[in-house]
């Protein structure tokens, strides 16, 4: 049978009876597949698998303990062998030829009537995938279908609502990581292939914009210190409004929407107007920024733990130790402040510090120094958000560290691909 012979088609079998003609492992995933699909399904067999007794003792499907007869056809819309013997095969398919009902001959793929395809489902969507009677070619090509699917690289977006008036949408709250598209999640690239509206931050991975659909809307909401051209009242109404009319909206932010995200606000403003939510973590710039410059912010022998604050006001709570990292997140403004009220607190003026800009991102650029220094360096070269700042031992770690860290040196680095280091 040559390939142009098939025509595509998916078959409805909720509540018809269907018969599959053998009881062992093959017999068991076409009759499971069955059953998936709704279909009242009889299994003739002198024998039969585990799992398939199983299902008949409760009630799922029906087992013919025996031999097949041409009479288990009789009613039937759709028959299955898989017995592993050809003749019997051969039989049930030509007594279902006979009356016009379609049978896939597990033994014949050639001869049969009907082909079973590799099947996958993600989302609401079933891909099944014939390949020339190959089955482990179609298995393959599905396994990539259903991967693009996942991870985004093929639209899933829905280009008919689903329901009728009345239909209420969802809202995804995904974090972006640091700005780098390859950093977000396979769970927030599928959900952002699927929207509808998209609410999008400054600092989430812009890229990905451009490879949404021409008629997803994109509705930018994005902030800079001490700039907040969107309230943040403003943006919880627009994601429940957009949900409202039937869309699928995510909000796209930077980073991790439960990490100084206002995450926890809009999930709460969603779930009080009776809108679905979902949150997608993401990459925290917290952590993901300083290790594109090789800074751990934990590091045996250097430092077991570390705080994260977002102004010089927090940090008389924090320990005032090398070992212990503080990662500043918006804090380039203040640095001169924070830098004395950690010293102030008693840390040592020569401990490491590193600032990283734009990290993971082509103009990346890396600024070490000490506590005592780091606020004229910041100054002498320039620096500006978005940056994470980190305080603390696990600097030294860093491959942008000076050679001799102990004293008032330091280094700039700009840009980071490919990285080379200056002092």
């Amino acid at each position: 049978m040559a390939i142009q012979d098939i025509y595509p088609t998916a078959l409805r079998l909720l509540g018809r009876p269907v018969l599959v003609v053998g009881g062992g492992p093959v017999a068991e995933r076409r009759a499971k597949g069955l059953l998936d699909a709704g279909a009242k399904v009889t299994v003739v067999a002198p024998f039969a698998t585990e799992t398939l007794r199983g299902l008949a003792t409760s009630g799922l499907l029906t087992w013919e303990q025996r031999e097949y007869r041409t009479s288990d056809l009789d009613g039937v819309w759709f028959a299955q062998t898989a017995t592993g013997t050809a003749a019997v095969d051969t039989q049930v398919a030509a007594d279902a030829e006979a009356q016009r009902i379609w049978c896939v001959n597990a033994s014949d793929h050639e001869a049969s009537a009907a082909w079973t395809p590799a099947v996958a489902v993600v989302d609401d969507v079933k891909i099944a995938i014939n390949a020339g009677g190959d089955p482990r070619r179609a298995m393959a090509l599905r396994n990539a279908v259903a991967t693009a699917l996942e991870t985004g690289d093929l639209p899933l977006r829905r280009h008919r609502k689903a329901g009728t008036d009345g239909f209420v949408g969802s809202v995804a709250l995904v974090g972006g990581g640091p700005g780098d598209s390859g950093l977000i999640t396979v769970r927030g690239r599928r959900l952002l292939g699927q929207a509808d509206v998209v609410v999008a931050d400054r600092l989430g991975p812009r890229e990905l914009l451009k490879e949404l659909a021409p008629d997803v809307r994109v509705i930018e909401v994005g902030k800079t210190p001490g700039h907040h051209p969107v309230p943040q009242l403003e943006i919880n109404r627009i994601l429940v409004e957009e949900a409202l009319k039937g869309n699928r909206v995510v909000r796209l932010k930077g980073g991790d929407p439960y990490v100084l995200g206002r995450g926890g606000e809009e999930a709460e403003f969603c779930r009080q107007n009776g809108v679905e939510v979902e949150v997608v973590s993401g990459v925290t710039s917290a952590i993901s920024v300083p290790a594109a410059a090789g800074i751990p912010v934990t590091h045996r022998g250097l430092a077991k733990g570390f705080s994260v604050v977002t102004g010089h006001e927090e940090l008389s709570e924090v320990p005032a130790r090398p070992d212990h990292t503080v990662v500043l997140l918006m804090g380039v403004a203040q640095l001169r402040d924070s830098a004395a009220e950690l010293a102030g607190s008693g840390l040592p003026l020569d401990t490491p510090v590193g600032i990283v800009e734009n990290g993971y991102l082509p103009d990346q650029r890396v600024t070490i120094g000490t506590l005592g220094t780091i606020a004229d360096q910041a100054e002498a070269v320039g620096v500006a958000n978005p940056a994470v700042i980190v305080i603390g031992d696990v600097v030294r770690v860093s491959p942008f560290a000076p050679q001799h860290f102990k004293t008032a040196d330091y280094s700039t680095i700009t840009p980071n691909r490919p990285r080379v280091r200056s002092n």
